[in-house]
């Protein structure tokens, strides 16, 4: 390998590290907002973004080529994405201020395997044997888990479908991620706009009551784009296997926080579900090296 290449290795690692390790511990600043009601974070964490990444984009001379890119159905397929990202923002700061943790991680600890049930069933991707035995062995946890205690499994369910279905978008949408990113929080602002607008006016706007909460939601936007757009440097930099390896940081940090630092109780019938859901993610990983070995 040369300089140059080790380089590129080592910078994408770094980026990929620091991305999966700001998404592992967003619970920590979503704590600190636990007086702000979710629908009010969410809103604040569009807006505070598109601010900080129309300058991103201006100063990066990107406002005509994300015009260009951003029509027809280029613009169709960020509508719906806009609308799943937000849905899996919004599921997850609820999560967090209701001690859900546990749940919102394990959604998260699916969600590349239901990438690869995806790609089989939607992009004609070849499924290999581990992989389905993999996929087999987390699906039998997952459905353990909605038999047995039913209703919180919603959380994780609808995490790791909406942030799967987003990035399927993502993945055929031809459009970069600064421009994607800054497209999904522009369609988005307007309606969230308003709906501060109308708390603001009824007395119930969490801005301005805090210097402290007001700091902390102006660095949403730092929180929201950043790791979204380091992610989005790394995969330019490592096979995707590294990255495929290096998201199960996020949820295993999350993991960490609700039982170690938030206290959350966990179940007999979830520690099973996670062993089962870590034994398809080891033997995914496990698979996906192997294949990697062996080109």
């Amino acid at each position: 390998m040369t300089g140059e290449n080790q380089h590129t290795l080592r910078t994408g690692l770094i980026l990929a590290v620091g991305a999966y390790a700001s998404w592992g511990l967003l619970p920590l600043y979503l704590r600190l907002l636990r007086g702000v009601p979710a629908l009010q974070l969410l809103s604040h964490r569009v807006l505070w973004s598109v601010l900080l990444l129309v300058v991103i984009v201006i100063i990066t001379k990107q406002v005509r080529p994300i015009l260009a890119a951003a029509r027809g159905r280029t613009l169709l397929l960020l509508m719906a994405s806009s609308l799943l990202i937000a849905v899996n923002w919004i599921v997850y700061i609820w999560s967090v201020q209701n001690a859900h943790v546990i749940e919102a991680s394990l959604g998260y600890f699916m969600n590349p395997l239901v990438n690869v049930a995806f790609g089989v069933a939607l992009l004609g991707e070849k499924l290999r044997r581990w992989q389905g035995v993999a996929i087999g062995i987390a699906a039998l946890g997952v459905v353990a888990l909605a038999v047995v205690e039913g209703g919180a499994i919603w959380i994780s369910l609808v995490l790791a479908a909406s942030f799967s279905t987003y990035g399927l978008i993502r993945k055929v949408v031809p459009i970069d991620a600064l421009g994607g990113l800054t497209v999904e929080t522009v369609l988005l602002a307007p309606f969230l706009l308003v709906f501060l607008l109308i708390e603001s006016t009824a007395g119930r706007g969490s801005f301005g009551q805090s210097g402290g909460t007001d700091a902390l939601l102006i660095l949403s936007c730092v929180v929201t784009a950043m790791p979204l757009l380091m992610f989005a440097a790394a995969a330019r930099r490592l096979r995707y296997t590294t990255i495929g390896l290096l998201q199960f940081m996020s949820p295993s940090l999350q993991f960490a926080q609700a039982v170690f630092l938030f206290g959350e109780p966990l179940r007999p019938v979830q520690a099973a579900t996670f062993v089962l859901i870590w034994a398809g993610c080891a033997l995914y990983a496990w698979d996906s090296l192997r294949a990697a070995g062996e080109r």
